[in-house]
């Protein structure tokens, strides 16, 4: 089995993690680190963050799975570089200087990051790609939907599905309107909303032509992130250090 270190363990998802891979035989979470005090979650040691290259040599886990915030997240690429140990990230919301410190961690260790761990939304991406190809005036708007508790916005998979429309699509982002705002043909609107306990919604409308396309994903919990995690953990155990996306674990 895959020996896993999961970070922000107290969390919602790095409790999650822990949950969804208890019910699997391919993976072992043998550590748990959080900054909040937590002897133990479902049976998983857990110490606190400040010990977290020392938990490392000790419980020797292949990889850590990450689902956190950026201080925290190059808090630990730093201790996972010392300790040889593979990263899964899925944390979001990195500045440019902070994406970089993560990009050069994949220089000694193996580091597969990705803003969305569901398959669906990969293949939603995918999709994404297909139809820009088949309606490529009609107007774009992307709109997301997270639970009143998530900090960054728009969410690292919105800007993910921009980057994509963006290859396909000279387009500049507007980010909501408000007031005399007639649109230009150029620009793709990005909306995001924060509401109640909802676990992720996304959408791409392109409309033209008198019609409407819709392309979207739901979210219904969020043991979807934490499977496609642990997916990508196994992956990545043995191979060799560089910068590693979910669609290499999808592609096989």
């Amino acid at each position: 089995m895959t020996r896993i270190a999961v970070n922000g363990a107290a969390g919602r998802m790095g409790r999650t993690v822990i949950e969804t891979a208890a019910e699997r035989g391919d993976v072992d979470v043998v550590v748990g680190f959080d900054v909040d005090d937590a002897d133990e979650i479902e049976g998983v040691p857990v110490v606190h963050a400040d010990e977290t290259e020392a938990a490392l040599a000790e419980h020797d886990p292949a990889v850590v799975v990450d689902f956190t915030i950026p201080e925290s997240t190059l808090a630990l690429a730093e201790a996972c570089v010392a300790t040889d140990t593979a990263m899964v990230v899925g944390t979001t919301g990195f500045d440019e200087d902070g994406f970089a410190t993560l990009e050069s961690a994949s220089d000694s260790v193996p580091v597969l990051k990705a803003t969305n761990f569901a398959r669906g939304v990969h293949a939603l991406l995918r999709a994404i790609e297909s139809a820009l190809e088949a309606v490529p005036e009609y107007d774009l708007e992307l709109m997301e939907t997270h639970h009143n508790e998530k900090i960054d916005a728009p969410s690292g998979t919105a800007k993910t599905m921009l980057e994509t429309v963006q290859k396909h699509r000279d387009v500049e982002p507007v980010y909501g309107r408000e007031g005399h705002a007639p649109r230009d043909e150029d620009e793709i609107g990005v909306f995001a909303r924060r509401a109640g306990d909802i676990r992720g919604e996304h959408e791409l409308v392109a409309a033209g032509n008198d019609e409407v396309l819709s392309l979207s994903h739901h979210t219904e919990d969020r043991s979807v992130f934490a499977a496609g995690a642990l997916d990508a953990a196994v992956h990545i155990e043995n191979q060799d250090p560089g910068w590693y996306e979910f669609g290499d674990v999808i592609d096989g």
